[in-house]
């Protein structure tokens, strides 16, 4: 038997569980349940975090969490508990298959069947913003090097494991060349060890473009964090429906399940919810956890309860649609399937779907690094980058003013007219062809504190074995 957590959650989320719950249990799933509250509840009795102390040490003993759709309230500077759970507890993989049921489930693509995988801890999920002007935020965007290789790696593993033949990779790389093209660059390294998969790397927008209108052409796909959120509601939804899909989240010790769906506060209790989602998790836990045969089983009986046109409210077709259920109802149709088999819609196979193993990061050898010159950010009223210029000038030493952008747009020197700025301006000071030290850095600071420059942050410049480890401004 194995022990698990489980979270009844908000809104439709205790009646998607018990009917998940009831499914799993008529199968003989070899699982016994720790019940802990998360979300709302525990939000508005004043645990910011929306989890307690004892609830977070269920779900690291058990290692195994399935998970219904919580709240978040609105306001109050809460913080998402999902993100938090998945970054806290090294949840570096999020999967989302996405297949089409054609033509039980409408959908204009029969032929889909797509697997989202997305790195699940950084990018701009990193949650790191501040204001630093009147007029600008800003929210960091981080890659790292070993995120990057464990989700690459992940998705390899997984095609090969499941029978995939290709992975692709979508990135913005063309417009974020050191973020997006730190990713990018690992998969085309890590590729070269799986020579048997086909690979191949598209630009985010036209990749999703083509997801949306021939997902036929991709089987499995990885991306950052933010592209991998989007995309794997779309192609979600264009299989048929977000209410359908489960989700898994993976880490090196412990994983967590869940629908891709939210809490739907307007339907809750109307026993209208369709759980498909959270039993399409269950199903993905099982498969993680070793039980392949219930994993089959309730997969089979879900396959002939569409089949037979027991649906929820959500996917019903006329002329398909043989009855219209509640939640209650459609779990206790799935249980009355439990050991037969669809008879149009193609098996899923589970035989190879058990846990893998992806080999730890190891740190390369450290590259020269290199002091370049800083990057000044300031927080300036005026409009005329010539007028910022000639105070900044000022400052020149052993790192010179070389070019001020605002927005990313370079302004001067030889700026436009035309160009719109905003109140905060990026200063670069380069060298000038002598070693720089955080020294000289400081020396600049210093002089402009003597100025009255208002310096918001600060960022060095630097390059590594000889390669700019920065980005030029546009227009540069």
């Amino acid at each position: 038997m194995q022990k698990i957590t489980i979270a009844k959650g908000d809104g439709i989320g205790p009646e998607i569980m018990d009917a998940t719950l009831s499914i799993l249990k008529a199968a003989n799933a070899r699982l016994e349940y720790e019940e802990i509250e998360i979300g709302e509840k525990v939000y508005l009795s004043g645990n910011t975090s929306g989890i307690s102390k004892e609830a977070w040490d269920s779900i690291r003993r058990n290692k195994i969490f399935l998970k219904s759709p919580i709240t978040t309230p609105q306001g109050g500077g809460y913080k998402s508990l999902n993100v938090t759970m998945r970054k806290a507890l090294g949840l570096y993989a999020n999967v989302r298959p996405c297949r089409n049921f054609h033509p039980f489930i409408k959908t204009r693509h029969p032929e889909m069947d797509t697997v989202i995988i997305r790195e699940n801890e950084e990018d701009l999920y990193a949650g790191i913003e501040h204001q630093q002007t009147d007029e600008v935020v800003q929210c960091l965007k981080l890659i790292t090097r070993p995120g990057c290789e464990r989700i690459v790696r992940y998705a390899f593993e997984y095609a090969r494991q499941y029978g995939r033949k290709k992975v692709s990779c979508f990135t913005k790389d063309n417009i974020m060349k050191q973020t997006d093209g730190l990713f990018h660059r690992v998969f085309k390294e890590i590729a070269a060890e799986y020579l048997d998969i086909e690979t191949d790397h598209w630009i985010i927008d036209i990749g999703s473009a083509r997801l949306a209108d021939t997902p036929e052409i991709f089987d499995v796909i990885v991306m950052p964090n933010l592209y991998g959120d989007v995309v794997s509601d779309i192609a979600a939804q264009i299989s048929g429906s977000v209410g359908l899909a489960g989700s898994s989240n993976i880490g090196s010790q412990c994983a967590m399940f869940e629908a891709i769906h939210g809490s739907a506060p307007p339907i809750a209790g109307k026993n209208i919810a369709n759980p498909t989602g959270l039993l399409k998790g269950a199903i993905m836990m099982l498969t993680h956890i070793g039980q392949v045969d219930i994993a089959e089983k309730i997969n089979n009986a879900w396959l002939k309860t569409i089949e037979d046109g027991i649906h929820t409210e959500d996917i019903y077709q006329p002329g398909v649609t043989s009855e219209i259920v509640g939640t209650r109802e459609f779990g206790e149709a799935v249980i009355k399937n439990l050991g037969q088999k669809p008879t149009f819609l193609e098996e899923e196979s589970f035989g190879k779907a058990v846990k893998f193993e992806v080999p730890e990061y190891r740190r390369p050898a450290s590259r020269k690094k290199e002091l370049n010159g800083v990057d000044v950010f300031v927080d300036w009223k005026g409009q005329d980058p010539d007028k910022l210029a000639s105070v900044l000038e000022k400052l020149n030493g052993d790192v010179n003013l070389t070019m001020i952008t605002n927005r990313g747009v370079k302004v001067w020197p030889e700026g436009f007219s035309e160009t719109f700025c905003t109140d905060h301006w990026r200063c670069r000071y380069e060298r000038n062809g002598h070693p720089v030290s955080n020294k000289h850095i400081a020396e600049l600071l210093n002089k402009a504190f003597e100025e009255k420059v208002d310096i918001i942050k600060t960022e060095n410049l630097y390059s590594f074995d000889g390669e700019r480890g920065y980005s030029l401004g546009q227009g540069q």
